[in-house]
């Protein structure tokens, strides 16, 4: 599913304030795409955390990755339903593995661009898995962000 319809692409203006028009003229805040997947994701790094704790870790997490509260809210509002009564979540923000696996083509290039991944799955019981790290995101110019993330059952 897309929203707007892909047609083999997207052919919109991005504004600075983060507006999106389409040839037609409508107006849209995002761009939404998702796919079936035979991706492998990493889980070598990552955390553990309580699923009553997952509202709280994803804000941290995402504003450290660079989100902004707009962005980071959006996100935890699609996530958080599907997480919160897990007993555990194993999350991994992925990056290379999910950059070959959907590469992003845009005219003209972006200055920056930023692609956060969540893969998880829920667990009973908590996982040792050694905790990832973050680089830290500037923006500046024409900045593009994207985020989304896969539950792996």
């Amino acid at each position: 599913m897309t929203y707007p319809e892909y047609n083999n692409g997207w052919n919109v203006t991005a504004y600075p304030d983060g507006t999106i028009i389409d040839v037609s003229g409508a107006e849209y805040s995002y761009l939404f795409w998702e796919a079936d997947s035979q991706t492998e994701f990493d889980f070598s790094e990552g955390f553990c955390v309580k699923g009553s704790d997952t509202a709280e870790f994803l804000r941290r997490a995402l504003a450290e990755q660079g989100l902004t509260p707009r962005e980071y809210n959006e996100f935890i509002v699609y996530w958080l339903p599907l997480m919160q009564d897990n007993e555990y979540n194993v999350i991994s923000f992925q990056g290379d593995c999910y950059e070959e696996s959907a590469p992003l083509n845009i005219a003209p290039a972006p200055d920056n661009i930023k692609r956060v991944f969540m893969a998880y799955f829920p667990s009973e019981k908590e996982v040792e898995i050694p905790e990832q790290t973050f680089c830290g995101f500037e923006r500046g110019g024409f900045t593009v962000v994207e985020w989304g993330g896969t539950c792996v059952e």
